[in-house]
């Protein structure tokens, strides 16, 4: 769930307000992007010490490499080599485009066996506040969670509000391979839940998992809830600007560019996700085959066009989502720009019928998550319409092109 999920009236006023709030500091003070002035996250220790270290007396590639040349890199290691470097770098193989998705799975785990242990301690510090002890329990019962087994964890960071992103499926074997990109409010604590299951990223990766299984069985899937980028915090600068977008976008960019194998890659973005999915959208490789939408507050785009993507631009809004009250408008860096679902923006629109709101797209028996499945799969020629002369299909063959 997240702060979209609350009273729709409240939400849209607070959305006008921080517009209003973010326009009269830009025009009036200017605004300035502020960084913390800290030393180095868990992350960038890992990096650092990847970069200075060694095997076999040879020094270790730049972490940034192409993910081909890391990829060969990996392959020409031992097994043995290839657990050394897992258990000295775990953060850094965990989270490196190139490595071998196995070995940032195990990776992750260690690197999440370490970050419950930091959260086990801090839960004794006398130094911190009851509601910070409680935070750390919160988290390292999170830690745990992610360390179950079964548990295909591809990203993994847990500095501040912390990213994360899983796998359901084979993704090596997978013949079509979709990607959950979520909105506002996601984090580690907020990236699974028990109430509200399908309005979190695992819910919704394992319920499109389970669609596209139903939809085509003989097709070999692998989904993807990906938290691999620091989403806006509530309603306020950040969900009304597209600058975690454009972090978010180098971040889906690089993923989708490691992912291995050649399979068609569909992209399934909730809400602000939508914003990330639309600022990536010109830079995405090939590969990637269609763009999918639900309760979009725009895409920073006036027309699918603009997107200048080759992929399928498709888009949903259940008739109850609030999100559309939110001004569709782009000005001064305010706003995300057209309404998707508008005939005038060019998308296909697809119905979602079911959905009950600006949070439930992923809800199992809903139309919005069977169009989901179907486009997942390929199946474009089964997809409902949002409107009844099925134009969202016009041009489509039944399966997938590679």
């Amino acid at each position: 769930m997240t702060s979209f999920d609350t009273t729709p009236q409240l939400n849209v006023w607070r959305a006008l307000l921080a517009l209003a709030v973010v326009f009269v500091m830009l025009t009036t003070t200017g605004w300035t992007a502020l960084r913390n002035q800290r030393g180095d996250t868990p992350l960038q220790a890992s990096l650092s010490a990847w970069e200075h270290g060694r095997i076999g007396g040879y020094r270790l590639p730049d972490p940034q490499s192409q993910p081909t040349k890391l990829a060969r890199f990996f392959s020409s290691l031992t097994e043995r080599e290839r657990a050394s470097l897992v258990r000295k770098y775990p953060l850094a193989v965990g989270n490196m485009n190139g490595a071998p998705v196995e070995l940032r799975y195990r990776a992750n785990r260690v690197a999440l066996g370490k970050a419950r242990e930091v959260e086990r301690e801090r839960m004794q510090d006398s130094r911190l506040t009851p509601s910070g002890k409680h935070e750390a329990r919160r988290r390292m019962h999170r830690f745990e969670d992610l360390m179950e087994k079964g548990r295909h964890i591809l990203a993994f960071d847990p500095d501040g509000s912390g990213r994360v992103a899983e796998v359901f499926g084979d993704l090596r074997e997978a013949e079509r391979v979709s990607v959950v990109v979520p909105g506002v409010d996601t984090n580690l604590l907020t990236f699974q839940r028990t109430q509200r299951k399908y309005a979190a990223p695992v819910g919704m990766a394992e319920s499109l998992y389970t669609a596209e299984r139903t939809a085509s069985p003989s097709t070999r899937t692998a989904v993807i809830a990906w938290a691999d980028y620091t989403a806006p915090s509530g309603l306020g600068i950040d969900s009304a600007t597209a600058m975690r977008a454009e972090e978010g976008a180098v971040r889906l960019n690089a993923l989708v560019r490691a992912l291995p194998g050649s399979s068609p890659v569909s992209l399934f973005c909730h809400s602000y996700g939508s914003v990330v999915c639309g600022v990536a959208a010109h830079s995405l490789p090939g590969r990637v085959s269609d763009i999918a939408v639900a309760g979009s507050p725009g895409m920073r785009a006036q027309k699918a066009a603009q997107l200048h993507t080759a992929a399928r631009v498709w888009a949903m809004r259940d008739a109850d989502d609030w999100i559309q009250d939110v001004p569709y408008l782009e000005f001064g860096g305010l706003g995300h720009g057209a309404d998707p679902v508008s005939a005038g923006f060019g998308a296909r629109v697809l119905s979602a019928q079911g959905a009950k709101g600006h949070a439930g797209y992923f809800e199992p028996g809903t139309a919005s998550l069977m169009n989901f499945a179907e486009i997942g799969v390929g199946a474009y020629r089964s997809v409902h319409c949002a409107h009844e002369d099925g134009v969202c299909r016009t041009g489509l063959s039944g399966t997938a092109a590679a």
